[in-house]
């Protein structure tokens, strides 16, 4: 029993032993000098343009914040306007012990405009540097900013199209609440779109970038009908259908360089198992009524597909950049799709294109 005893004791004491060491080697944080911002000058001024957005605005330098011996604090660049006093600080970069950061154009631009700053119009800021380790936090001193922003470009990535044509998908014409919804084939940046549609030859039309004619309403420039757009209520209707009449038209807009193009879709079947082999289309005929496509056709047992070569030649300089082939979803826009192979004999083909290039088949 005694042996058992002094084993405890044994134990309870290398623990003490042990907690005091651990305790001996924690770093003890305690808040010394706060750091002083030394970069940029009180009063500097800044003018921000989206040509420079990736050149330097300012350099931030600071001495280093101390909170003990070995101990390396974090520090957040804070920025406000004047008035404010930091009550809401937008933050424009950190770094973990290193005392300076240089801040591009962009950069220091997203933080003032987060803020609520006027575009093109200088306003008063102020900058400093948020040190801190853990709940422990030391400021520096502020320094006085006059700063004119630009307003940072967002890519529209949703346009409509709005006029006569939205009379023959079941609403009513010129109503922009239910305008046809165009597909946006941009990269993030870029602002493309496209929509696949049936024109008659008197339609008018326009495009919107929202259910409403107040941010966005494109339309011809003046009443020319060249191919070029402008923004706003002065905008004239695109008439696009009215040189080659009735139809199902390929409409690319190109809102950075503020264009359109339209071209007369002819589509028909190519391929092994059609008449005419790879060599040429042998052309669908197009019904306005149904907005559909057809051929009454002796297909062989083979592969084909179908295409609009004249698009492609149009758009793309590319005979083959509109086909359809075996994909799942079938679209009229992907060149990159398989053959379809038929079982052969007499049938009436039938192809359907809604206004974002998905196609429907039948009679294969």
């Amino acid at each position: 029993m005694k042996t058992l005893r002094n084993s405890i004791i044994a134990i309870l004491a290398l623990f003490a032993v042990s907690c005091t060491d651990d305790t001996e080697d924690l770093v003890k944080v305690v808040a010394g000098d706060a750091p002083v911002l030394t970069a940029p000058e009180e009063g500097n001024v800044y003018v921000l343009l989206q040509d420079n957005k990736d050149v330097l605005a300012e350099r931030f330098v600071w001495t280093a914040a101390s909170f003990g011996a070995d101990v390396i604090p974090n520090y957040d660049i804070e920025i406000d306007f004047e008035a404010n006093n930091f009550s809401a600080p937008q933050v424009v970069g950190t770094t973990v012990g290193t005392t300076q950061i240089a801040i591009n154009n962009a950069i220091l631009n997203t933080a003032v405009n987060k803020l609520g700053a006027t575009p093109e119009v200088s306003g008063i800021f102020q900058v400093r540097i948020k040190a801190y380790v853990g709940t422990q936090v030391l400021y520096s001193n502020a320094v006085e900013m006059l700063i004119t922003p630009y307003k940072d470009f967002v890519p529209v990535t949703t346009l409509y199209l709005v006029g006569s044509p939205q009379a023959y998908y079941g609403t009513d014409a010129w109503t922009a609440t239910t305008a046809l919804e165009m597909r946006y084939i941009g990269d993030g940046k870029t602002q493309l779109f496209e929509a696949y549609v049936k024109l008659g030859a008197a339609d008018e039309f326009k495009f919107i970038d929202a259910l409403n004619f107040d941010n966005g309403n494109y339309g011809t420039v003046g009443t020319a009908q060249d191919g070029n757009l402008q923004n706003g209520g002065a905008s004239g209707n695109i008439k696009a259908a009215a040189t080659d009449g009735d139809g199902f038209y390929y409409i690319k807009v190109d809102l950075d360089a503020m264009t359109y193009k339209a071209v007369k879709m002819n589509w028909g079947i190519i391929g092994a198992a059609t008449p005419g082999g790879w060599d040429g289309e042998t052309a669908m005929t197009y019904d306005f009524a149904s907005n559909k496509y057809a051929i009454d056709v002796t297909l062989t047992a083979d592969e084909m597909k179908f295409r609009s070569a004249n698009t492609g030649n149009a758009i793309a300089a590319d005979q083959w950049a509109f086909q359809i082939g075996d994909s799942t979803p079938k679209v009229a826009y992907n060149n990159g799709a398989g053959n379809l192979k038929t079982a052969g004999g007499a049938t009436t083909v039938t192809l359907a294109i809604d206004i974002k290039g998905n196609a429907t088949v039948t009679g294969l």
